[in-house]
């Protein structure tokens, strides 16, 4: 399994409450009969082998895009469907001023014409067993907490080393289920070259920005495709090469131009990131508290300063376009989850289902004197400054989308970068290439400076890098002069030199001693949350136990750890302000939208596409129920992050439409499933295939698609 920096707080798992019919993020290998049976009853009309079994099974046209996002392949000539927000990236590393893709869109005449993308790739699921009883065979049942991950790693990494001997292309990952009380063997073939084939403009692709972001009712036509090669010979994986062809797909998805009405059948496979439905009431407190909070007031310091910028030049908006939206999501998404935490008193719920489990403990003796309710408690609260401590710095220092002076300051100090010969000191040395075209200067130096006298503002002494006693004598407590002192005087920041690491003056280099300090900073808080990390993860551990033999008669799933999972449902409304909430929007909405875009910003588009969604006829891709033309919908599959650009099938398994966000009003359902608020929203099919046919003129690819 993968290493992750301990700026990663733990994760825990699944609900407190019964499972309802339509909740659930479940693995289609070992999909329970009572799951495939009740889906049946809501009109799923395949076998039950259609999912997982054989060349044909639907999961072998459903990968995991780029490890974070899903996608579906729709065509035999490897084409994949995404959202446009998780092509975000691919489209804006190929926009210049000169040719800006995020502005103007991009549309493939020829295979020759499609972009390829560096470090992008997709990944297939193979197969997937249970493998828990083979590791306590060897011994993981009797290893201590802190322990148990390297020891699985270890287990992994000679299970990935004999696989490679039989088939190169091929690789595996061994994750922890239901808390870790089962450990999951997920087999993958990776495809690493993946060209962008079309995008949308920004404007419609991200159609509503940050205003419409997690809510009802969308308009977004949130898709970008993309192509999978292979390699000529083999037609399997391969690295980038011009002599590269289209993949030959053994199944792709069938496109519907059929619709749907409420209650249609509606099934979302993917790739969910990562949801907490076990977690206990403590634990919730403190994802409030010390993760949720931290997190969206570090963010919106920096997204105030990103936007103002981005909207002054042109360059700049290139260069943060990803950034942006990349921070504001999970800012808005912290922000709803704690207000729906709070709205429906989520903390007292999960208290409550813990005293049941302790009356039931108290009657069957099961883990008696192990699962410890009280310690449970004591040992969040003692963690609890050290973890918001870690969210502040994680936010403002330990973010991907960080300023470049802190990215080079910490790789720095990780020692990853470190070149010349070995047993040769004085030869080692550190070089950052010219990413300018990356990053702005002067934003840069703005967002660093605000986020340190944030930091500063937020978080107790005890975790304050010392720097900032020189901020206070040094620079008479002004933040950009110290910023402006660093970004000038430190040689990290040339690109393009050698800088050598032994040298005299290199550990006086105000980079470097501004890296120094926040690496040690970082080890105060993380030997805060160490002493408790292992007794809490085992205590949660018991408490997942505990609900699953307590509902044994039941199915239950496991909280989502990006692997495959199936969500399904029905497609309906809500009831939003205690008013219908409808369960499609129109054309004539997003052309409403349109008219106030002079007030809102993110409303708007190129006069073309009001023109183009002005039409009376919309011919074939006008649904034949309520004569319209649907844009996005809505179903109850239960989703999170990663499940963007998961394909929405309906009963017959054909595509009708692909998943890319929730609703406001179920932010918390990474942690507790409402039914009656909870929604999948999706752009439908027929949207996107519109727009390709009457924006990007894309005849060939709608050829290739054959929806019908």
């Amino acid at each position: 399994m993968k290493k992750f920096f301990l700026l990663v707080l733990p994760f825990y798992l699944f609900t407190c409450l019964p499972i309802k019919a339509d909740e659930g993020m479940w693995t289609l290998y070992n999909l329970p009969n009572a799951v495939y049976e009740t889906m049946k009853q809501e009109n799923y009309e395949l076998p039950y082998g259609a999912l997982y079994q054989g060349d044909d099974a639907i999961k072998n046209c459903v990968v995991n895009f780029g490890g974070y996002c899903s996608g579906v392949v729709v065509s035999p000539d490897g084409l994949v469907f995404t959202n446009h927000h998780c092509g975000f990236e691919a489209i804006r590393s190929h926009s210049t001023v000169e040719h800006d893709y995020m502005l103007n869109g991009f549309v493939s005449n020829s295979y020759e014409e499609e972009l390829p993308n560096k470090n992008l790739f997709v990944s297939f699921m193979v197969e997937q067993k249970d493998i828990t009883a083979y590791l306590n065979s060897l011994g993981l049942d009797k290893i201590a907490e802190g322990k148990r991950s390297h020891f699985v790693d270890s287990i992994e990494n000679v299970m990935l080393k004999e696989i490679e001997k039989q088939d190169s292309t091929l690789r595996v990952e061994i994750k922890p289920f239901y808390e870790g009380n089962q450990y999951y063997l997920t087999t993958y073939r990776d495809y690493n070259d993946v060209r962008l084939v079309f995008a949308l403009p920004k404007s419609m692709g991200k159609f509503g920005g940050e205003t419409d972001n997690w809510m009802w009712p969308r308009q977004t036509c949130d898709f970008s495709v993309f192509r999978i090669y292979v390699d000529p010979k083999t037609g399997g994986p391969a690295k980038y090469s011009k002599d590269n062809v289209p993949m030959k797909a053994k199944k792709w998805a069938p496109v519907s131009l059929q619709g749907y009405v409420p209650g249609s059948f509606s099934m979302t496979i993917g790739y969910p990131g990562s949801t907490s439905r076990y977690l206990s009431s403590y634990g919730i407190k403190e994802r409030r508290d010390a993760d949720n909070e931290p997190r969206y007031k570090t963010r919106e310091v920096k997204q105030n300063i990103m936007i103002r910028h981005m909207r002054a030049d042109e360059a700049v908006r290139i260069k943060y376009d990803s950034k942006y939206a990349q921070s504001s999501n999970y800012w808005k998404n912290s922000i709803g989850m704690n207000k729906c935490i709070d709205s429906i008193g989520l903390i007292q719920q999960k208290a409550q289902f813990e005293q049941k489990i302790r009356q039931w403990q108290d009657s069957t003796g099961f883990l008696k004197g192990k699962l410890d309710f009280a310690k449970l408690e004591q040992l969040y609260q003692k963690r609890f400054k050290a973890v918001r401590a870690l969210t502040f710095y994680s936010e403002t220092f330990g973010r991907r989308n960080t300023d470049e002076m802190t990215r080079r300051a910490v790789r720095v100090q990780n020692g990853a970068i470190i070149n010349g010969k070995d047993g040769k000191p004085k030869s080692h040395y550190i070089e950052f290439k010219n990413n300018s075209d990356e990053w702005d200067y002067d934003t840069d130096r703005e967002i660093l400076a605000a986020l340190l006298k944030h930091y500063r503002e937020q978080v107790e002494v005890k975790y304050q890098p010392d720097f900032f006693n020189v901020i206070d004598h040094d620079f008479k407590g002004d933040y950009q002069k110290f910023v402006d002192h660093i970004y000038k005087k430190s040689k990290l920041m040339k690109s393009d030199k050698k800088i050598y690491v032994n040298k005299k003056g290199y550990h006086k280099d105000p980079g470097v001693v501004y890296g120094e300090s926040l690496v040690s900073t970082l080890a105060d808080i993380q030997a805060d949350i160490v002493e408790t990390y292992d007794s809490i993860e085992v205590l949660e551990r018991y408490l997942c136990a505990a609900k699953l033999r307590m509902e044994e008669d039941m199915p239950n799933y496991s909280d989502a750890n990006f692997t495959m999972r199936l969500s399904y449902g029905q497609v309906g409304e809500y009831l939003l302000a205690g008013q219908p909430s409808g369960y499609y929007t129109t054309a004539e909405s997003i052309v409403e939208k349109m008219d106030k875009a002079s007030q809102i910003i993110d409303y708007e588009a190129e006069p073309i596409m009001k023109e183009l969604l002005s039409v009376k006829d919309f011919g074939k891709y006008t649904d034949k129920t309520t004569g319209k033309m649907h844009l996005c919908f809505l179903s109850n599959n239960d989703i999170t992050g990663g499940n963007s650009g998961s394909p929405m099938f309906n009963g017959k398994g054909e595509l009708i439409g692909l998943a890319f966000d929730g609703n406001w009003d179920s932010l918390s359902s990474d942690i507790f499933f409402d039914k009656q608020l909870a929604r999948c929203i999706g752009v439908d099919i027929r949207y996107v295939l519109y727009m390709m046919e009457s924006w990007g003129k894309a005849d060939r690819l709608l050829k290739e698609i054959n929806a019908k």
